[in-house]
């Protein structure tokens, strides 16, 4: 699968290296035009200049008797010449030139108008009927100089202009970005039974539609979901009927046999149908705790439900005081469904006090930072056996009743509702025992 390209990249260089462009493409344009007014204006220069020397040289010609013999111009001082000329006949025989011409820079025979060498710009003016043509020649070398100088101050600022473009361009991009990278993120964090809409007022208006469609998305597969965990609930109730009136009968079966063998054959019926009753609401539970709705749309206190919880089970359980409750002076605050709670917590203590040291306490401890320990003595677990405890129908080693399904189900719950379970054998600070750590996250969930 090729990597995915990120948009915020793709607009940052893309705007960036297209203004650099623009500017570059502005400046080369800049460049063209000065160079033809510059060309105009030198071309310009070179016809006056040829026009006002034409009248001078003719007189000193002539003065000389037309002997043939070249002449240069006396020059008062030493210098260098931007512009050279030579006045020559239409054979092509120098009667005059400046003290820096060079006949080699000239063509062989002089010609009126503008014309252009490897290395020289000429015009030539001709005088006397024709039979004397100055040139005026002007070194290319000098014209690309004079057009350089105003283009380098337009293509030096491009080395920092791209650098800094960059920089802001991507600033920019990102910032404006800023309200889809938070709908990814809360999306991303949402844990499998969070199928709450999604907030989508922070979005752009192009992509508000992404964030309906994805809200009505959720929409239908919670529907879905809910219409699954309904079937799965409606027939683990059908099934839990008949369990129990089968129950019935075989407990006053019992009460009514004759001492003799069918005593302890009906009294294993009962305790098979007890576990079977038990695998029914476990399979219940891991329904719901598979479903949707673990998770509220704000943070509530579940302090209340945990005292709940043990009270019940200290009494439902014969539990007495093995269950100690351990409070800190922080809440115990979560977006987690009560009523998932209520199922998580149980089977952590359920599972703390079958398969714990019966003689010992069980301990659950409520720490800061939305931490809640469950703590039982015991032998340790060991760690190849400790990793699958998660997994369904795992136990380890046991020989107290149980489906092994109560952390799954605590499992599958803390997942579904964003939060972690963590599993230690021995439990921290001690040397054996063991200890459900659940990590509620505050009132994030």
């Amino acid at each position: 699968m090729s990597e995915r390209r990120s948009l915020q990249r793709r607009l940052a260089l893309g705007l960036a290296f297209g203004v650099a462009l623009l500017w570059l493409v502005a400046a080369i344009g800049a460049g063209l035009v000065v160079r033809h007014e510059l060309d105009e204006a030198l071309d310009s220069a070179l016809q006056e200049t040829a026009q006002r020397l034409l009248p001078l040289a003719v007189p000193a010609i002539l003065e000389r008797g037309m002997t043939g013999l070249p002449h240069e111009a006396i020059a008062m001082r030493a210098h260098r010449e931007f512009l050279t000329y030579l006045v020559r006949d239409p054979a092509g025989r120098v009667l005059l030139k400046s003290h820096d011409a060079d006949p080699a820079h000239f063509p062989a025979v002089p010609r009126a108008g503008f014309s252009t060498t490897a290395t020289h710009r000429l015009y030539g003016e001709a005088g006397v009927s024709g039979t004397m043509i100055l040139e005026v020649a002007e070194p290319l070398a000098d014209r690309r100089r004079a057009i350089m100088e105003p283009l380098v101050p337009l293509l030096l600022p491009l080395l920092a202009f791209i650098p800094l473009s960059l920089g802001g361009v991507w600033w920019f991009v990102r910032h404006s970005l800023r309200p889809v990278a938070a709908f990814n993120a809360e999306v991303e964090r949402r844990g499998g039974g969070d199928l709450t809409p999604v907030a989508d007022d922070t979005l752009p208006a192009e992509l508000r539609p992404i964030a309906e469609a994805i809200n009505r998305l959720i929409a239908r597969l919670g529907a879905a979901i809910e219409a699954e965990r309904s079937f799965t609930a409606n027939s683990a109730h059908e099934i839990r009927t008949p369990i129990a009136a089968a129950l019935a009968q075989t407990q006053r079966l019992i009460a009514e046999v004759e001492p003799g063998p069918l005593g302890p054959r009906a009294r294993r019926i009962e305790r098979s149908l007890h576990d079977l009753a038990t695998l029914s609401e476990k399979l219940l539970q891991l329904a719901k705790a598979e479903g949707v709705g673990l998770v509220r749309e704000e943070p509530g206190d579940l302090a209340p439900v945990l005292a709940f919880l043990v009270d019940e089970m200290r009494r439902a359980e014969n539990a007495g005081e093995r269950l100690r409750v351990h409070k800190s002076d922080d809440q115990l605050v979560s977006r987690i469904d009560p009523d998932a709670f209520a199922i998580l917590l149980r089977n952590l203590i359920e599972n703390a006090l079958k398969h714990g040291d019966p003689a010992a306490p069980v301990d659950i401890v409520v720490a800061a930072g939305g931490v809640l320990r469950v703590v039982n003595a015991g032998p340790v677990v060991p760690a190849a056996q400790l990793g699958r405890l998660k997994d369904r129908f795992e136990r380890a080693g046991t020989g107290a009743n149980g489906a092994g399904l109560g952390l799954a189900i605590a499992e599958a719950i803390a997942a579904g509702a964003g939060c972690r379970l963590e599993l230690f054998s021995p439990a921290p600070g001690r040397d054996d025992g063991f200890e459900a750590r659940l990590l509620l996250g505050g009132g994030s969930a």
